[in-house]
């Protein structure tokens, strides 16, 4: 097991009606804040009203920025630094899924940048400190409520970077599962690959004797293969929607990788893919994280093979791993496919195949990426073939 520092300050509000509370938690930070949030669904489901309600009867001054698109363009980020700066805002609200949250992330750590926020996510400057964020979580996915990342797209060639500061974990974020009931059966299922996806990145190590988190891990893993489904048929079942919203913060607020050295080379390729092609990003993962699976099982046939009998009850063959291996890799692709209705390859989500020179070029632009396997960029393009 690795040397690790591990900080996670996210004071988590879980359970039903806790949205009604938020005055009342952002009052300790400020009397005037952003209000932050994407397309307009928090206005059609009734949220937005309990949060105004909320603001106003603890007297918290609001402006309001919606708009946020999935993939959170910096265009926006950057209207939302202006507004801030020029109104003197001090603290933002973000109601919403992953891509509000790492839009109002964006926003915190641009207004005390003293720079263009963009050279934060090409890895030119170093951000200090920003702003505070709350949240009310309304789309369980990214795990953004109490991670230290933010992801967003700059329209200017399509590129889709990340930073990663512990400054920029939520103070708060409030998890009521009641306000996923109405989520659409493709948001949940994405949203439950992108979970899965997050552990996977930190499961998959050349790191040894991390048996207490490959356990975590599997446990986490195990909890949103049983309950996403589960989800599907039954939108409106609290407990199942629980286990999925508290599995999805789990999943990447840091704890299942305290200790080990992570990959995260697939999610590198994928931010190509969405870059350009806007595809939802767990749909992306969908299809891109088995194919790397097929790519570089071998590095470590037992590895993959524990995860196959841990995670999909795959019976073990000790006289063939690797056939033990690939089945886990079969069962993860039908899980996809048939219990949570995904397309399998690029040619599915509608991605052709006439970019991935360009998108390998550009996921490997500042050298190799991953670390379980160090990716150049002919394997990257290797990769984007098999998922095809």
């Amino acid at each position: 097991m690795n040397n690790f520092e591990w900080v996670c300050p996210t004071r988590i509000i879980f359970g039903k009606n806790t949205e009604e509370r938020v005055g009342e938690f952002i009052k300790q930070y400020s009397n005037k804040i952003l209000l932050h949030y994407g397309q307009g669904s928090i206005k059609k489901t009734g949220l937005y009203d309990k949060v105004v309600n909320s603001l106003k009867n603890a007297n918290v001054e609001f402006i309001e920025l919606g708009g946020v698109q999935p993939n959170p363009r910096l265009s926006l980020v950057r209207k939302g630094i202006e507004i801030c700066k020029k109104e003197h805002i001090n603290f933002i609200l973000a109601v919403g899924g992953g891509s509000v949250i790492d839009s109002a992330k964006a926003i915190a750590a641009g207004v005390k940048y003293d720079g263009d926020i963009w050279e934060l996510y090409e890895g030119k400057g170093t951000l200090k400190e920003a702003l505070p964020v709350g949240v009310i979580l309304t789309i369980p996915a990214a795990g953004s409520e109490a991670s230290m990342g933010s992801v967003i797209t700059n329209e200017d060639g399509w590129y889709k970077r990340s930073i990663n500061y512990d400054i920029l974990r939520p103070v708060f974020a409030i998890m009521n599962p009641e306000l996923t009931y109405t989520l659409p059966p493709f948001q949940t299922a994405v949203g439950a690959v992108d979970m899965l996806t997050h552990v996977m990145e930190r499961y998959f190590t050349n790191i040894r004797n991390v048996d207490l988190t490959d356990r975590l891990s599997e446990a986490t893993m195990r909890t949103i293969i049983k309950n996403a489904p589960l989800a599907l048929k039954n939108p409106y079942n609290y407990d199942v929607r629980a286990e999925i919203m508290w599995a999805g913060t789990v999943a990447h607020n840091g704890l299942l990788g305290t200790g080990r050295e992570e990959d995260w080379a697939t999610h590198d390729i994928e931010h190509e893919v969405s870059g350009i092609y806007d595809v939802a990003h767990g749909a992306g993962l969908a299809v891109l994280f088995p194919a790397w699976m097929k790519y570089v099982y071998r590095h470590d046939v037992n590895r993959f093979a524990q995860y196959a009998t841990r995670v999909w009850n795959v019976e073990p063959d000790f006289f063939n791993l690797e056939k033990t291996a690939l089945e886990g890799i079969n069962r993860l692709e039908r899980f996809y496919k048939e219990e949570l209705n995904l397309p399998i390859t690029l040619s599915g989500l509608k991605v052709p195949d006439d970019r991935f020179e360009e998108m390998a070029e550009k996921a490997t632009e500042k050298g190799p990426i991953g670390n379980f396997v160090k990716l150049y960029k002919e394997d990257v393009l290797n990769i984007l073939k098999l998922a095809k």
